[in-house]
């Protein structure tokens, strides 16, 4: 089913609820209580690559997690600029050979796992509630410090310091990209953390919660609310309740803090995040900011010149060609 909203009604269209009175102060709250000391630890991989320095990193996150990530940079190298990516839901990061697109060009790349999915991050948090296939309820019931995206927003903020840190990287150019729940990461990252200089998102998950149960959206992985009231709570007495304490993961309720430039990536044809529910985000937004419509894509893979673009608006390479055309 295509996003029932018409195209002119999501151009002003901005979620159907609003930001919670202390959406920044629990967010700030549980940023400072991160340590500023980092536990981790980089292990080089050796593949034989003459021009690339391969790492594996793995660090402490919240709930005695164990966080991984694969990282690449172009060898012998300073000042390195470094993107960060961020996989789909119930996925991993890239293959090693597929991250190899952004050092070519003498940057950096950072692909984490996220906890509890696919890679090889670990979870052992235990929670009350439904965890059939449901990251997205999972520990609302428990309320807003429960949430698994709560805990996986925090690995998202402190992976961003940790590679700050690091002596060859420029701290001063970082930036993000990811699609789906990689989208919605990757504008918690550039909210979160004010080191993250431009932001590319296509087809953002984790928006407007409360739109997604009025249009009805039992497709993967949004299935998961409809399962937890139909299971849970048929006669939704606790629906105010728990949309309120999803508000604090709902990424449109992010947008207010990023202050980089975002460029989004729409399918209008996405029947997984409905177009509605990204403009909720998009249209929050008060940074510099671009929307791209994609009339004939849905949720699927970007193909001809989608990729490029995002790789030359993420390394300037767009205001190169500007220059020179102009």
């Amino acid at each position: 089913m295509r996003d029932p909203m018409p195209l002119t009604e999501m151009k002003s269209y901005t979620g159907r609820q609003e930001v919670p009175s202390d959406f920044d102060e629990f967010w700030d709250q549980n940023l400072s209580e991160l340590s500023s000391s980092y536990e981790y630890k980089l292990t080089p991989m050796d593949f034989g690559l003459p021009t690339l320095d391969c790492y594996e990193l793995r660090f402490k996150g919240t709930n005695d997690a164990t966080v991984f990530a694969k990282c690449v940079f172009p060898k012998n190298k300073s000042n390195i600029p470094v993107v960060f990516t961020f996989h789909g839901y119930m996925g991993q990061s890239p293959d090693w050979s597929d991250l190899f697109q952004y050092p070519a060009v003498g940057y950096g790349i950072v692909a984490m796992d996220v906890r509890g999915q696919q890679g090889k991050s670990t979870d052992p948090q235990s929670v009350i509630g439904n965890t059939v296939k449901g990251q997205i309820i999972r520990g609302a019931t428990a309320g807003r410090d429960q949430l698994f995206f709560k805990d996986v927003y925090l690995d998202v903020y402190s992976i961003v310091e940790i590679i700050a840190s690091l002596s060859f990287v420029d701290e001063s150019n970082l930036s993000v990209f990811g699609g789906s729940q990689g989208g919605a990461l990757s504008l918690v990252a550039a909210a979160l953390n004010p080191r993250i200089k431009r932001a590319a998102v296509f087809y953002p998950f984790l928006s407007d919660f409360k739109r997604v149960l009025e249009v009805g959206n039992r497709d993967e992985p949004y299935d998961e609310l409809s399962r937890y009231f139909k299971f849970s709570d048929p006669f939704h007495k606790t629906e105010d309740t728990i949309l309120h304490t999803l508000s604090y993961i709902d990424v449109k309720n992010m947008a207010h803090r990023i202050k980089a430039p975002v460029k989004l990536f729409t399918g209008l044809e996405d029947q997984i995040c409905f177009p509605s529910t990204q403009f909720a985000m998009f249209n929050r937004l008060s940074c510099e900011k671009e929307m791209v419509l994609l009339p004939e894509y849905g949720h699927e893979d970007l193909h001809v010149m989608v990729n490029d673009s995002i790789f030359d608006f993420l390394t300037g390479f767009d205001v190169v060609v500007k220059t020179q055309l102009d």
